[in-house]
């Protein structure tokens, strides 16, 4: 069974910095669209940041210019940067896997392996 799991979350000041990790099981970030999700208490859970089957990284507006992913080279653990946070960034962040085609990238019901989620919190 694939499992993906998250770390890293935490407690930080706007416009400070944290970086959450995901570590999936097999070979599932090589023959899928990987990516963040992030869900705040009452709301719906929203796009983050993604690396396509093709590698081609997209990113949620609201967090372009502050949020990079990356990943190894062997592809098996995956990165997100997070900089000059807001308190809007505060949410609990997923990392997820799945077989999304292009046009659906953005819709977390395309992912189908999710990991439990790690909690940001940006607050003075």
């Amino acid at each position: 069974q694939v499992q993906v799991q998250e770390s890293g979350g935490g407690l930080v000041q706007p416009g400070g910095s944290l970086r959450l990790s995901c570590v999936a099981s097999g070979r599932i970030f090589v023959s899928n669209s990987v990516g963040w999700f992030r869900q705040a208490p009452g709301k719906e859970r929203e796009f983050v940041a993604v690396f396509s089957k093709s590698s081609r990284t997209y990113y949620a507006d609201s967090v372009k210019g502050r949020f990079t992913m990356s990943r190894d080279n062997v592809k098996t653990t995956m990165y997100l940067q997070m900089d000059t946070l807001k308190p809007e960034d505060t949410a609990v962040y997923y990392c997820a896997a799945g077989r999304a085609i292009l046009s659906a990238i953005r819709d977390p019901n395309m992912y189908g392996h999710w990991g439990q989620g790690t909690q940001v919190t940006v607050s003075s």
